[in-house]
């Protein structure tokens, strides 16, 4: 069985068990925990979390040398058209690797929410819709994008050509460099992007200098996922008080406020957020519907119904051959979901930090936690397709008691100091 099955499976014992939990306990806001509780509260747990799976296609996911260039990369605004954006320019450590706006502003302002980067090694998809499937494809998408980066692999290649630490640290890990000096072969700037003047230079690249300078421009992209792997979450106060109650304390005192507790009670049971927010980082990875409206001025997003075709036919995906793994390992791609009810559903995030990471959903169309909670009370009808969510009839109290549990998930990040910070540039 694969992972992804395997994780299929355990989401939907947890869901059915919750289910029981709803129709066998209700209204036990003051009572100690049952076994079914502390089973489902149990399954949350941080310690459940093992290290990332392999790294999908990326000889180099778990190579230290790899994550410290991708580091680098990471902070340097050189990769970008006009010097000023970074990867860090949205993914700020400061805001658990988000950027605290609505959508995401690069050269110009996107169109999606900028998603926590802090465990995204463990999900078989990436952004929103999941048009990407591994670490390094995602992080390939932004470099090219008019919108957030706006550069092109010919620069890009040229960069690390052209910076002798850049270039020295890139040929310890994946071989010497073609020589790219010639400009009537090679020009300053060129890729299949939609800019006009780039994408011309590009077709007039010879095919084996298109997939040379290809090359590269992969190999950056997985030393950044190299880096971003180091970024996973660390015990929350939550946590600590799963510690307690697995260690056979019934109602461990002073770790969780009672309101709190009666959240995380309704979390696992009432408000049902752990049909989909469930297992140690609390999200199935999976795609769903809950009719959030589109912001304003735009047209509901289709979601994941449009990217699977596209995350198919992905040169970058798993199956590629820019991917080094044997395309029968590639369950996630082999199997994936299709169907019309993926449209209108967006990745579950997760809820780690996520008191710490306003605004919310796919286009930040919400702003706080409790606008959140307001909205899965009341499960409205979808724009596009059909809204999962069913009507919860929470009290006010409550939905107060259900965001005071949320804040206690926040936490430090699982890393070094140093990687949470820009690195010294000229310290190579």
């Amino acid at each position: 069985m694969s992972k992804a099955a395997r994780g299929m499976l355990v989401a939907v014992i947890v869901v059915i068990l919750a289910g029981v939990l709803w129709y066998v306990q209700p209204g036990m806001h003051g009572k100690a925990w049952t076994d079914l509780e502390i089973t489902l509260i149990r399954s949350l747990w941080i310690d459940n979390l093992s290290p990332p799976p392999t790294g999908k296609g990326n000889p180099v996911a778990d190579n230290l040398q790899a994550a410290e260039f991708g580091h680098r990369l990471f902070f340097d605004k050189r990769l970008s058209a006009n010097g000023q954006i970074s990867c860090a320019s949205c993914h700020r450590p400061a805001h658990f690797f988000t950027d605290g706006l609505e959508v995401a502003e690069g050269l110009n302002t996107g169109k999606r929410n900028t998603m926590s980067i802090v465990g995204a090694a463990y999900s078989p998809w990436m952004f929103w819709d999941g048009r990407k499937d591994s670490l390094w494809s995602q992080a390939l998408s932004p470099l090219e994008n008019p919108v957030e980066h706006g550069s092109s692999r010919m620069q890009l290649a040229h960069l690390v050509a052209q910076d002798k630490h850049y270039r020295a640290r890139y040929e310890k890990l994946f071989g010497p460099m073609d020589d790219f000096s010639d400009a009537s072969r090679f020009p300053a700037a060129a890729g299949p992007v939609d800019d006009k003047n780039l994408h011309e230079r590009w077709q007039s690249m010879a095919p084996e200098d298109q997939e040379a300078v290809t090359r590269v421009f992969v190999n950056i992209g997985k030393a950044i996922a190299a880096y971003e792997r180091l970024l996973v979450p660390e015990a929350a106060r939550f946590d600590h008080y799963v510690e307690a109650l697995v260690a056979g304390n019934r109602e461990p005192p002073e770790i969780l406020s009672k309101d709190e507790r009666a959240g995380l009670r309704l979390f696992v049971g009432k408000a049902q957020c752990i049909n989909c927010h469930n297992g140690p980082l609390l999200t199935n990875h999976e795609f769903h519907n809950t009719a959030v409206l589109s912001s304003p001025d735009s047209l509901p997003s289709k979601g994941r119904i449009n990217a699977v075709q596209d995350v198919l036919e992905d040169p970058f995906n798993c199956r590629g051959d820019f991917s080094d793994i044997n395309p029968r390992e590639c369950t996630e791609l082999r199997f994936i979901r299709t169907g019309d009810n993926l449209v209108g559903a967006h990745k579950t995030p997760s809820l780690r930090n996520t008191a710490k990471t306003a605004p919310y959903m796919h286009a930040g169309q919400l702003a706080t936690l409790e606008e959140v909670i307001d909205h899965y009370d009341r499960a409205p009808a979808a724009m596009v397709g059909h809204n999962e969510a069913k009507v919860l009839s929470l009290r006010r109290r409550e939905a107060k008691q259900l965001e005071a549990f949320l804040h206690t998930l926040t936490g430090p990040v699982a890393a070094d100091s140093k990687w949470l910070k820009a690195p010294d540039l000229a310290d190579n």
